[in-house]
């Protein structure tokens, strides 16, 4: 009996190695020529703006700046493993979403993007009240609402999207910066994650 829970032991371990070390083998590649990435859907509960991924505008709209600005600070913060932090620039990007305005847009962008801002707006002000693995749950959508709002808006600098294979079935985010800082995890797994691609 205890051979049999000493080799269940040692299975255990290996596993847990194997999974460790795949994530870091992702987090070194970079993934420039891979296009798997351009297939992946960005649905949301609600199905408002699922589909395909849209080609990124190139130009930036100052608006949807000041929103980007309070998303990276948000990630930043969530990086940093800092809940109280991240509750206030919850609630900053609830403010900047709701000033968002979309009206410089197509009628089809317009619609489209209101139903982003609705959502994100949801998610910015559950982020603003949460404990931090719940401020992560919110922020996975959250990422998938700011990079759909890219797609129509574009950025006005140069945009990482990144992804975590390892949370909650794998999970995108944008990223200012190519190295990788993983907000699900924080200092638990600094490094998890790679480039999918760049915007811009």
């Amino acid at each position: 009996m205890s051979k049999l829970k000493s080799t269940l032991g040692i299975v255990a371990i290996a596993f847990i190695t194997l999974t460790v070390m795949s994530c870091k083998d992702n987090s070194k590649e970079q993934n420039s020529t891979d296009g798997d990435h351009s297939e992946m859907n960005h649905d949301n509960s609600d199905g408002h703006h699922d589909g395909e991924k849209k080609e990124m505008a190139m130009s930036g709209d100052s608006n949807a700046q000041a929103i980007l600005n309070d998303y990276f600070n948000l990630k930043n913060a969530l990086v940093g493993d800092d809940n109280g932090k991240a509750k206030e620039l919850g609630a900053t990007l609830t403010t900047s979403l709701g000033n968002f305005d979309a009206s410089q847009y197509t009628d089809t962008q317009q619609s489209e993007l209101k139903d982003i801002v609705e959502d994100a707006v949801e998610h910015a002000e559950h982020i603003s009240e949460s404990d931090i693995a719940h401020q992560r749950e919110h922020f996975k959508v959250l990422s998938k609402d700011v990079i759909d709002m890219v797609a129509i808006t574009g950025a006005e600098m140069k945009l990482y999207e990144q992804f975590c294979p390892m949370y909650d079935g794998g999970t995108a985010w944008l990223s200012t910066k190519e190295e990788v800082r993983n907000p699900y995890y924080g200092s638990q797994m600094l490094k998890c994650g790679k480039v999918q691609r760049e915007i811009n």
